[in-house]
């Protein structure tokens, strides 16, 4: 199944970091998020990539496009650039990635509907380029397949600062995204949308390329009315890099072998 991963957000939470680089750049031990995230899908037998990219995007595809020679011994003659020699020592061989431009300023739901043309399935798994997770994505994908409704989202604990969702059996009732404070929301199943979700491509119908189309507030919303919303409950690992706090959480668990979310 394609993965779809959001990379365009400005972080500004983050700003610490996100001044020099996009978000999904910060990183944890010597690899970005990015990197981090990536790996929990080709783990899991995902390994065609769409990075929906806007501030900061060029040091992605620069990233991405120097990967061999700096994920790999190289042996070269001067003044034969040509005569480069890979030796393969990397585990990332036959991942297909695209690197698309979806603009500085452009929302979630703009950059999904400007991916769409590279998106040939019926359905694809779609994240955000700041959260790790030891999601088993196959079963998440068997319980979208089962319940037959256009969105399935990653329900995680605890409910904090991000948008919250009200339960019903497996239906998500109503979507908040990011209440304004503590008694301004009426969910009473604490979970919130940690990324990590199936979609089929009925969605793009709902979006526009239009750069004020968002994905939570709006669509996600009104299928969440319409029943056509549903949440895949996620007891296991899962945390989001948002603050400067959360970003040395996430290398302290790397640096002493507890990252939750390294499944490889």
């Amino acid at each position: 199944m394609e993965v779809v991963i959001l990379c365009g957000g400005l972080g500004t939470r983050l700003r610490e970091e996100t001044e020099f680089r996009p978000k999904p750049m910060v990183g944890i031990g010597s690899r970005p998020i990015l990197w981090h995230i990536m790996k929990i899908f080709a783990t899991q037998g995902h390994t065609d990539f769409t990075l929906a990219l806007g501030y900061k995007g060029e040091m992605i595809k620069d990233y991405f496009l120097n990967y061999e020679a700096m994920n790999n011994d190289i042996t070269i003659e001067l003044g034969k650039p040509l005569n480069a020699q890979l030796h393969s020592c990397h585990e990332e061989c036959g991942w297909k990635i695209t690197l698309a431009s979806t603009g500085e300023k452009a929302f979630k739901g703009a950059r999904l509907k400007k991916v769409a043309k590279y998106i040939k399935g019926d359905t694809f798994l779609l994240t955000y380029g700041d959260g790790v997770a030891n999601v088993d994505l196959a079963k998440l994908e068997a319980f979208h397949k089962a319940h037959g409704k256009m969105v399935t989202i990653t329900g995680v604990n605890p409910a904090s600062r991000f948008g919250e969702l009200k339960i019903e059996g497996d239906r998500v009732a109503r979507f908040h995204e990011k209440p304004k404070g503590p008694g301004q929301s009426d969910c009473s199943d604490k979970l919130i949308n940690g990324g990590y979700m199936v979609l089929n491509r009925a969605i793009f119908e709902r979006l526009t390329e239009d750069d004020s189309c968002d994905l939570e507030y709006g669509p996600l919303e009104r299928l969440a009315e319409e029943g056509e919303l549903m949440v895949y409950r996620h007891p296991g690992f899962w945390a989001c890099m948002d603050t400067l706090r959360d970003t040395e959480y996430l290398n302290k668990l790397w640096e002493t072998g507890q990252a939750g979310w390294k499944i490889w």
